[in-house]
């Protein structure tokens, strides 16, 4: 079943019920009233027709004979109001009837005790009143003289006359419960395709967002729960289009990797195949061999970097690598990556100095500390051309501060955001040999960084350099973050 049929059903049930909770409670009411107005009327009448025949009798006898009662009759007769006169012994005086009527020694006993009963319906209630083709409703009043019991007096009325009220509020009742439909159907129908038109509009944004249309907003007024559904989809969408942005860029990247890797390693592949079938066929001048032998050496091990440096990723990543944190002179390290890339930045007139103190204590493994330095500074050296290259650090409350600043190319802001991703490359156009020309380096030192529990940042800015910033925390207070 479609919402907006639940919803209006929904709505007509609370109306129906309601009205007929509302509608039974007032027949239940009016019946109650009708009833209680019928015995003080008829009870009434009995009290003034006794009041009547005392004050018209010679002796107590007189009340019960034939001309008395005919008197009874023609007064009654007007308010339609039946008239039964029983005598001490609970036998029927008037009207005279073939069939002997008489009171059940039950009743008897209880007029006797000066008992008024009230008899909602005759012919159900006290057979012994004799059957009625209209069932009537009256009381059965005793009547004394001077403390004496010398009978008893029926007065009743149609129960289709007193329920005339009711048979009236059963009509009003239904009036209304149609009335009610009607205009609950109406309103549940404008209510519905109100609530219903909102979630339909929901369900076609989520449609177009299936079909990867990361556009659509939606845009709801109020503080209900559609809208608060619709703010949170909104909030959804746009975190789907930037991550959809995201993977995007990340495939592109990637592409651009294995352009490059298979560009990489088809070079050297093809300058160690072309060095080994000149060898093969002795095309190769025995002058030549020992240069054609160190070429191939060095496409070998720029494969082997290359291979290597995926696979160092991927350890670091996973962490399947165990480090082995100790307290040394971080000093000592910058000294020997300045030494060891020292002709790497000669080749790129670069040039490469520290301003640390001779004793910058840092806990670190320190085989991966120096793999970071060597990145960073390579990474730096990379993306500089006759510039200069400071390594810098110094001690804060429970950490050590290192900073690699360059006056290369710099990044942007975009190229910033995805600056320690895998396979980035702020300008693949300049990338040179050496480590990190595969876009590995600086996503393998933020791996390494995060284990070690420290923090990395880069400030930078076209053609101003950049800054790389690497806090490294004491034992006890590292910060380890998750991915």
């Amino acid at each position: 079943m479609k919402l907006i049929y639940q919803h209006m059903l929904s709505f007509l049930l609370i109306i129906i019920t309601t009205v007929s909770i509302i509608g039974f409670s007032e027949i239940n009411n009016t019946t109650q009233q009708s009833y209680e107005y019928n015995y003080r009327r008829m009870e009434d009448f009995a009290a003034a027709l006794g009041t009547l025949a005392t004050n018209d009798k010679k002796d107590g006898a007189a009340m019960l004979n034939p001309k008395f009662l005919n008197k009874l009759e023609f007064v009654l007769h007007s308010d339609r109001v039946y008239l039964s006169v029983f005598n001490a012994h609970g036998s029927q005086v008037y009207p005279q009837r073939n069939d002997k009527i008489k009171l059940t020694s039950h009743r008897l006993r209880q007029l006797k005790s000066g008992k008024k009963l009230r008899i909602k319906n005759n012919n159900e209630a006290l057979s012994s009143l004799g059957y009625k083709k209209d069932a009537c409703t009256g009381v059965l009043i005793p009547w004394k003289d001077k403390g004496k019991f010398i009978g008893a007096m029926w007065l009743g009325v149609r129960i289709a006359q007193v329920e005339r009220p009711v048979r009236i509020a059963k009509q009003n009742l239904f009036n209304a419960l149609v009335s009610a439909i009607i205009v609950g159907l109406v309103l549940s129908l404008v209510l519905s395709y109100y609530s219903t038109n909102r979630i339909k509009k929901l369900s076609i944004a989520t449609k177009k967002v299936t079909a990867g249309d990361f556009d659509v907003q939606t845009h709801y007024s109020g503080h209900d729960e559609i809208t608060q559904l619709a703010d949170n989809f909104n909030r959804m969408v746009r975190t789907l289009k930037k991550s959809n942005q995201e993977v995007k860029e990340q495939e592109k990247r990637r592409d651009q990797f294995m352009a490059d890797a298979a560009h990489e390693m088809r070079t050297p592949l093809t300058t160690i195949n072309g060095i080994l079938e000149g060898l093969q066929y002795d095309a190769i001048p025995d002058k030549a061999k020992p240069k054609s032998i160190a070429l191939m050496s060095r496409e070998t091990k720029r494969l082997i970097r290359l291979v290597n440096e995926n696979l160092d990723y991927e350890k670091i990543r996973n962490n399947q690598i165990n480090l082995v944190k100790t307290r040394f002179n971080a000093r000592k390290t910058f000294d020997d990556v300045t030494m060891q890339l020292k002709q790497n930045a000669a080749k790129a007139d670069d040039t490469i100095f520290i301003t640390a103190p001779q004793n910058l204590p840092v806990y670190a493994d320190k085989d991966r500390f120096t793999q970071i330095m060597v990145n960073l500074v390579q990474n730096a050296i990379q993306f500089t051309a006759n510039g200069k290259i400071e390594i810098s650090g110094y001690r804060i409350a429970h950490a050590t501060v290192i900073m690699i600043k360059d006056n290369g190319i710099g990044m942007n802001q975009q190229q910033i955001k995805y600056a320690f991703e895998r396979y980035f490359k702020a300008d693949p156009s300049r990338s040179r040999s050496g480590k990190g020309e595969y876009g590995l380096g600086l996503s393998i030192v933020s791996s390494l960084i995060k284990q070690h529990g420290g923090k990395i940042s880069v400030q930078s800015a076209i053609n101003q350099g950049a800054e790389f910033t690497i806090v490294l925390f004491d034992q006890g207070y590292e910060q380890y973050l998750e991915d």
